[in-house]
């Protein structure tokens, strides 16, 4: 952890509401300005990682596409609920960044090993 880390925590499912977009537009806007950031996505936000999202069948964008340009913005990590994750039997092996699984104890443990946390 750098003393200027960020760790964003998407905890909304992606169209539920307007959560999840405004989570991954402030975090790509952050990271344009090359400061340094992490992504933890818990609970029902790990949903923003499923493959096949089409947003346009309710008339939004598709979150998913926005989170395949993570690695075009130099996201340092993405860490995602291991639980939440075979919850909802996501296959994180298909997406094109490096995920880390993390348990509860760890997520907690992030949170705290960081200078500022955003929550979404």
């Amino acid at each position: 952890m750098t003393p200027q880390s960020v760790l964003f925590v998407l905890r909304h499912s992606p169209y539920g509401s307007d959560m999840a977009k405004s989570a991954i537009d402030a975090a790509l806007a952050f990271a344009a300005f090359e400061q340094p950031l992490n992504l933890l996505f818990l609970g029902d936000g790990v949903l923003q990682l499923m493959p096949g999202q089409d947003g346009k069948v309710i008339g939004r964008k598709t979150i998913y596409k926005q989170l395949l340009s993570l690695p075009m913005y130099d996201v340092e990590r993405i860490y995602v609920d291991r639980l939440a994750a075979q919850r909802h039997r996501i296959d994180l092996a298909a997406f094109p960044a490096s995920v880390e699984r993390v348990s509860e104890g760890e997520a907690h443990a992030l949170m705290c090993d960081h200078r500022h946390v955003l929550g979404f």
